[in-house]
């Protein structure tokens, strides 16, 4: 099964910019911090400025010297020869967080997102956090009740970038209660694993399908490959969802899971052949 052909680094949002910065130093090791473009896309959000300002200073304290800014506001944006080329120049492409709606329904079938795809075959890193996170899956979360028990047809999904294939991805997890939604979304999909990504940590899957956990929360892994029974196709979509024999995992830094075979396992090593 192909999980993941790009090497992609998912941050559950409000990563750690101002003490030890460990996921975004952990980011800057992985391109060669004097020669390397890191194109920062700030599409997501409606405050681009910010965002900005934001991730220079950061990057910049971290010692990255080749900081680019993807400033696409509409889709005539998405077709400008000087923001193509800012991706063919990338070593990595961070997405930050906003609204992942606003990241395909603006790159989606332009020369941008044909570009990214090519960027995967040469090898480039894929960052997001926060809606950035969200995106990077075939099939997104956009929306859905926090912090309530799981109800059958509440939750919105929508194509994704696609850089992922097979999971679904959720961010600020436990801070903002989504376990139900992410339940929902794999009653709904149960061929997919569901990701739940807590804030200040991050995953890292390579090409081969390896997640590894940097930061300091959890991450969950809901597995409903083996689930023998759902209430979720039945009428009455306001009820709460019932589900028999799903599986969950909780790790924490450090702790891998392979995607391929929906397995956790401990490794004090994880082999990155596309290390710089």
């Amino acid at each position: 099964m192909n999980i993941a052909a790009n090497n992609l680094i998912i941050i559950g949002g409000a990563e750690d910019k101002e003490k030890g910065k460990e996921i975004l130093r952990y980011i800057c090791s992985k391109i060669n911090k004097e020669e390397d473009t890191l194109v920062v896309a700030t599409v997501a959000t409606e405050r681009p400025r910010a965002a900005k300002t934001r991730y220079e200073k950061v990057f910049s304290s971290l010692g990255v010297k080749k900081i680019r800014i993807l400033d696409i506001n509409n889709r005539e944006d998405a077709y400008k020869e000087e923001n193509v080329n800012l991706i063919k120049k990338a070593a990595m492409i961070f997405f930050t967080g906003g609204d992942q709606l606003r990241i395909t329904s603006i790159l989606g079938g332009t020369p941008i997102y044909d570009e990214i795809i090519e960027a995967g075959n040469r090898q480039c890193y894929f960052v997001g956090t926060s809606a950035g996170a969200s995106v990077m899956s075939g099939t997104m979360i956009i929306g859905g009740m926090d912090e309530q028990s799981p109800r059958k047809c509440t939750i919105e999904m929508a194509p994704g970038l696609g850089l992922i294939n097979n999971v679904i991805i959720d961010q600020h997890f436990s801070q903002r209660g989504r376990i139900g939604r992410l339940l929902a979304a794999v009653a709904q999909n149960p061929e997919i694993l569901g990701i739940g990504i807590d804030e200040d940590t991050a995953i890292h899957v390579n090409t081969e399908g390896i997640l590894r956990v940097i930061g300091n929360g959890a991450v969950y892994v809901v597995d409903g490959t083996e689930m023998t029974y759902s209430n979720v196709s039945e009428q009455h979509s306001d009820e709460i969802l019932s589900m028999y024999n799903v599986k969950m995992h909780v790790l924490t830094r450090e702790n891998q899971f392979d995607l391929k075979r929906k397995v956790p396992f401990e490794e004090e090593n994880i082999k990155d052949e596309n290390h710089r």
